[in-house]
């Protein structure tokens, strides 16, 4: 059974930072691009950014370019989510998704739940103003 847990939310002011982890347990790893996702209350869930195996090829949600950055440690499967200049608008539950690569291109995670196999139960991130 394939599990995504979150970790590394909270609450933070504007301005501030937060790193966000996934810990997975899609073997191999390596075979999965693995993206984040957020949800804030009354809206549809969100692209925010995804990387493939080698982290060459990297996708961002263009709200989010330039504060955060997506990696990944394949021999600890895990993969980051490092968020700063937070703003209150960032405020969310933030989910990890995972899928097979078979030969995409990493940014076809964008379109969302269709292109995703697997997703965490989600993890809340709250930017005070």
């Amino acid at each position: 059974q394939v599990h995504l847990v979150e970790s590394g939310g909270g609450l933070v002011q504007a301005g501030g930072s937060l790193r966000l982890s996934c810990a997975a347990s899609v073997r191999p790893f390596s075979s999965y691009y693995m993206g984040w996702f957020r949800q804030a209350p009354g809206k549809e869930r969100e692209f925010v950014a995804a990387i493939n195996w080698r982290g060459s090829s990297i996708a961002y949600a263009e709200s989010v370019k330039g504060r955060f950055t997506i990696s990944r440690d394949n021999a600890g499967n895990t993969v980051y989510l490092q968020m700063a200049s937070l703003k209150p608008e960032d405020t969310a539950a933030y989910y990890c998704a995972a899928r097979l690569n078979s030969g995409q291109a990493v940014s076809d995670m964008t379109r969302g739940a269709t292109a995703i196999d697997y997703w965490g139960q989600g993890i809340q991130v709250t930017v005070s103003s």
